[in-house]
């Protein structure tokens, strides 16, 4: 008879398998949702589309993933979350063979749609991951898993590489030899029989939400929105904004905005690690605390004061150096990345038999706040016209989220502590 020790390192030995290929998996699929952000540059100079058709073009990714995130895990409960995730990587491969077979505007524009794809792949890769892990590493490997989103990141730098070497054609060609390798590997190396398939699983949204009413889900969902929507809109932003603060050509801005979005996408790991250790709760507050102080900082514009004196009037420059300002949006990337991975964990935790439908939640509630935030951070810019209004904004967002997470986990504390054992 097989001891419980045994099947710890059995699950551990799968884990060992399993994670590298669904987090190369999912770098790949963020990899698509800004594809068209940096690729689409010399698309829109090649078919002329005005500022309405590349923006239709960009939303696109985005936007499907956002509406075939819950869906793509209800499906994953019922038919097993294997096959949804080969499902989304084929789909994601056919996509990028359009893209090498078409010339027109409403091909791209499928094709970009069908990038969507992602976020299935998304609810289904972390119920997968799930399934395969102890709880006792259930915060580290979800960390792993979400830093797959460096991928977004990792476009900024490969996809000119390739466009400059060869042409605009082997991006997609490029994305369509690694898919088939991770869709190989998976097959090969992943057990078909997927556990996690349940025929008789709820599919009812709305019985799946009422259910979530009676816990704190759907708060926690709320928080991770917050704290993820304004990481991806930071992201679409600072590459203008570091441009036209420092007066530096559009390309160098991108650069210097991975320093947000690569380290931050790494801090999930250590988010979720040490929630395992010292509790969700305890590493969002301090997190957050640290966004704040961050925000504060990168919140005040270049200023010029007036001092008048006895005999003449002093005159104070102020402005953050490039150099101060970059540790200060690094060190907000990695908080604001600490935060999403525990905050991940705890909604998992909790929800770990409904993960991928959770997750759809999680991904749904994140574009749609980064999508508000950017119509709002566009609104600021255009209206007070100052840049930095941006961080504002962010600060007073967070530390209201700051605040009502604190009431509600120690609301949740005191129930704890008064029904234990019941």
């Amino acid at each position: 008879m097989e001891s419980e020790a045994d099947r710890a390192d059995d699950r551990l030995a799968s884990l060992a398998v399993v994670l590298p290929l669904v987090v190369a998996g999912f770098v790949i699929a963020a990899g698509s949702w800004t594809l068209f952000a940096v690729a689409g540059v010399h698309l829109r100079s090649e078919l002329n589309l005005g500022s309405l058709q590349f923006g239709l073009l960009l939303a696109m990714p985005m936007a499907v993933s956002a509406a075939l995130a819950i869906p793509a895990g209800l499906a994953a409960q019922k038919f097993g979350a294997r096959r949804i995730m080969l499902i989304c990587l084929s789909g994601l491969a056919v996509c990028m063979a359009l893209l090498l077979a078409t010339d027109t505007f409403p091909g791209y524009l499928i094709a970009a749609g069908g990038l969507g794809l992602a976020g299935g792949y998304y609810s289904a890769g972390l119920q997968f991951v799930t399934r395969h892990c102890e709880s006792s590493r259930l915060g580290l490997v979800l960390g792993v898993f979400g830093a797959g989103v460096i991928g977004a990141g990792f476009n900024y730098y490969l996809v000119p590489l390739v466009h400059e070497a060869f042409t605009w054609h082997a991006v997609p060609l490029a994305y369509l030899v690694v898919l088939a390798l991770v869709l190989a590997l998976l097959i090969m190396l992943t057990d078909p029989e997927d556990a996690a398939a349940d025929s008789a699983a709820e599919t009812s949204v709305r019985v799946l939400l009422r259910r979530m009413k009676r816990e704190r889900a759907g708060q926690l969902c709320g928080y991770f929105g917050i704290v993820a929507g304004s990481f991806f809109a930071l992201a679409l932003w600072l590459p203008d904004y570091l441009s036209a603060q420092f007066e530096l050509p559009v390309d160098s801005g991108a650069r210097l905005a991975q320093w947000f979005v690569i380290p931050g996408a790494l801090a999930q790991i250590a988010g979720g690690g040490l929630s395992d250790r010292f509790g969700s709760a305890r590493v969002v507050s301090r997190a957050l605390v640290v966004c704040l102080i961050a925000l504060f900082v990168l919140s005040y514009p270049p200023m010029t004061l007036f001092i008048q004196g006895v005999d003449a009037t002093i005159l104070v420059k102020f402005a953050l150096p490039m150099r101060v300002e970059g540790v200060f949006v690094v060190t907000l990337g990695l908080a604001m990345g600490c935060t999403m991975g525990s905050l991940q964990r705890l909604v998992i935790v909790e929800n770990r038999t409904v993960a991928a439908f959770v997750a759809g939640l999680l991904l749904v509630s994140a574009y749609s706040v980064a999508f508000v935030l950017l119509v709002i951070f566009s609104g600021v810019n255009h209206w007070l016209g100052i840049r930095s209004a941006v961080f504002m904004i962010l600060f007073l967002l967070l530390a209201g989220c700051l605040f009502l997470f604190a009431r509600e986990s120690r609301r949740h504390e005191r129930e704890s502590f008064l029904h234990r054992g019941i």
